[in-house]
């Protein structure tokens, strides 16, 4: 099977999902808009939005747990690095045969490549930080937060 697809779709999303401008108000939108989200689903998932120096909003809702908090750290750790979502990387690896510590010299105590992480991308600056959530399977916790990133941007 061939992951080329999903990789040419993550590529797309990231050079979409762009914000014009990012401020702390943008910051809690987005961060209550995944939290509405999470919540109409049910899901049981940590959501954290962070800028490479600081956290700017983290919420943990029903059934997440301290696992949640580490995978968001883990995946918000690998975004950060190397600037780009973590579902793609993972299937990058996958597809390799390689790992993050091989690839790249990550220890996987401190970085995952698990769908989840994806680039807080400001244009004309590029990856300034991670949106990341941990709950759901890989693909949903990637997809939650690229549905409200393109709900967000639409509106």
């Amino acid at each position: 099977m061939s992951i080329a697809p999903d990789l040419a779709l993550i590529a797309e999303q990231e050079r979409e999902l762009i914000f014009p401008r990012f401020t702390l108000e943008t910051a809690w939108a987005l961060g209550t808009a995944l939290r509405d989200a999470a919540l109409a689903r049910a899901a049981p998932v940590a959501i954290d939005i962070s800028l490479h120096d600081r956290p700017l909003f983290h919420a943990a809702l029903p059934g997440a747990g301290p696992d949640n908090a580490d995978w968001i750290r883990r995946k918000r750790n690998t975004v950060l690095r190397l600037g780009t979502s973590t579902l793609g990387i993972g299937l990058k690896l996958t597809a390799s045969g390689e790992t993050l510590e091989g690839r790249y010299g990550l220890s996987l105590r401190d970085h995952a490549a698990h769908g989840g992480g994806f680039p807080l991308i400001l244009e004309g600056l590029g990856c300034i930080g991670a949106i990341t959530v941990s709950g759901l399977p890989q693909v949903e916790d990637h997809g939650l937060i690229v549905q409200t990133l393109e709900a967000l941007l639409a509106a």
